[in-house]
């Protein structure tokens, strides 16, 4: 299968956001994705959930997400409701990625959040099979370290069944941050070039054969191309989709302004044999 390719607006007021995200779908664009940020320094930021249902509004086809949320410092019921409707309003089209958070994020150490590497990982696996348990619409309850509540049923279930798809950073060649990404829908790689995810891939199918054989997991490289050199960029997303990637996400997040933004997505995703 062809790999698919995105772009994050790391910038710019929802409403602009949501033009950009329609623009995108327009010029071929397979997501559009914002990120999921608090309190990070004196930058504009604005609620991902309210962004991204305002990019839905405006889209048809294209899938969606915040890159990346950190469940640690999000309540995983509330967490649940917010992705299910998102779900439904975009018809079925959200993806959820997941990582451990930035520290440089206040909302962290400055209000009080667990900044441990440990006991938000631990966090994160909870609240990802929290997640699971509350979108399937069956009673749920959960009794872990970080998380406990009684049995309750959310209703109603997303579209996509039999989750809305999660994607979990996976750093090379961290074993546990990388065998975590095998229970869910992908891996959200941080590597260091095409190499390296070949590795992660190669990697996978020792581990578990299934995650990539049996059942769809997807393998999500992010990185940036030039607007003005498309046999460039194209020949970078052929070098990772030969590596094994199938979602290339386009991202700028030093220099990213709306109008640089606005010129990329015009260019065109930068696709390996004009598919």
């Amino acid at each position: 299968m062809a790999i698919k390719l995105g772009i994050i607006v790391t910038t710019g007021e929802p409403p602009v956001v949501a033009d950009l995200a329609a623009l995108a779908e327009d010029r071929g664009w397979d997501g559009v994705f914002t990120w999921d940020g608090v309190a990070i320094g004196s930058m504009d930021t604005y609620d991902p959930w309210v962004t991204l249902a305002a990019m839905a509004m405006r889209t048809e086809r294209v899938r969606l997400g915040a890159i990346v949320t950190p469940p640690s410092r999000r309540r995983p019921w509330k967490l649940a409701r917010e992705t299910m409707t998102l779900d439904r309003l975009s018809n079925g089209r959200l993806v959820v990625p997941v990582g451990l958070g930035a520290l440089d994020d206040r909302a962290f150490g400055g209000v009080g959040e667990p900044t441990e590497a440990r006991i938000r990982a631990e966090m994160l696996d909870e609240s990802l099979e929290i997640l699971a348990g509350l979108w399937s619409g069956e009673p749920f309850g959960f009794d872990g370290r970080h998380y406990r509540f009684d049995s309750m049923t959310f209703r109603p279930t997303p579209v996509q069944q039999p989750r809305v798809p999660i994607w979990v950073v996976g750093a090379w060649p961290h074993e546990k941050s990388l065998r975590r990404t095998l229970a869910w829908d992908g891996i959200y790689a941080q590597v260091s070039g095409a190499p390296e995810l070949g590795l992660v891939v190669e990697w996978a199918e020792r581990a578990w054969p299934a995650a990539i054989r049996d059942r769809p997991w997807d393998v999500v490289a992010e990185g940036r191309t030039p607007a003005d050199d498309p046999a460039g960029a194209i020949a970078t997303v052929a070098e990772y989709e030969a590596a094994g990637a199938s979602w290339w996400i386009e991202s700028d997040w030093e220099k990213g302004t709306v109008e640089t933004i606005r010129e990329r997505i015009v260019a065109g995703p930068p696709r390996p044999g004009g598919g």
